[in-house]
């Protein structure tokens, strides 16, 4: 089996996983923090990816410092690219691990992380590291979704499998897929008061034809060749024939011209 205490991204970083990535925007993505945010402010953007976001929130922090950091050091360099290309000049991206970030207690006003801590092992630990990074008085904002809450029509064999798939595997690897629904609690562990939290949820859908086709062939793609498919194989949870065929199911499941698929996101803000 393979160790609780690996830290292996299970989407890993395959074409068909950046391009979801680089689909995210400050809007998307951080709404529930856009209206606390002032032009001057200072933010950390924590497991950043492909910066997409990142950048975004740097546009809207025009007068203020944005910094993205990830553990993957192919990722920041397309980040840095993104920036350069978009010409701005407030943000940076660093290497960082989520549990040691390199940066002094209270250097920022807001700490972010998107999608993050549903691949971790310990995500408490991480908020707490988030925590010491933040300023007094400062914000940490956490968003994550929750896979058991996803939700899809018409109704498909494959896809219950895939969910189920997918819950397997991350467990084995020490992880919580249904973090969505767990941070308001695991922030609270972290150390912060429930006064000074506001607990919320938002969705993403994927309905349109465009978007069903979108969504059908990156989680396709992902099914067989992203780093899913190699841990599901290396625990011993799918073949490849079982992964070809979850990849075939979502495919179809895109051709539907009635298919609607939900994902429900967790959101805390936390006042520090």
């Amino acid at each position: 089996m393979p160790s609780k205490e690996s830290e292996s991204y299970t989407h890993g970083h395959h074409e068909s996983v950046l391009r979801a990535h680089r689909a995210r925007t400050a809007q998307n993505s951080a709404g529930f923090l856009l209206p606390h945010l002032r032009d001057d402010m200072s933010l950390l953007d924590v497991g950043c990816g492909p910066g997409t976001v990142t950048v975004d929130l740097a546009r809207v922090l025009a007068g203020g410092e944005v910094v993205g950091v990830d553990a993957a050091p192919q990722v920041l360099e397309a980040a840095r690219e993104h920036a350069a290309a978009v010409g701005y000049t407030n943000v940076r991206f660093e290497e960082a691990n989520a549990y040691e970030l390199p940066f002094e207690d209270g250097t920022f006003d807001v700490v972010y992380a998107h999608q993050l801590l549903q691949h971790l092992s310990d995500p408490v630990a991480a908020l707490r590291e988030m925590k010491r990074v933040a300023k007094p008085g400062g914000l940490v904002a956490v968003r994550d979704a929750d896979y058991a809450a996803m939700a899809w029509y018409p109704e498909s064999a494959g896809l219950t499998e895939w969910n189920t798939l997918y819950h397997e595997v991350t467990h084995a690897y020490g992880f919580e897929p249904d973090a969505g629904r767990r941070l308001f609690s695991w922030v609270q562990q972290a150390g912060f008061e429930a006064a000074h939290m506001v607990p919320s949820a938002s969705s993403w859908c994927y309905a349109t034809p465009t978007d069903r086709q979108w969504w059908g062939q990156v989680w396709a793609e992902r099914c067989v060749a992203s780093n899913f498919a190699v841990q599901a194989q290396e625990s011993g949870m799918a073949d490849d024939v079982a992964l070809e065929q979850l990849a075939q199911d979502w495919l179809a499941w895109a051709q539907a011209p009635d298919g609607w698929f939900a994902i429900l996101h967790g959101e805390v803000l936390a006042r520090v």
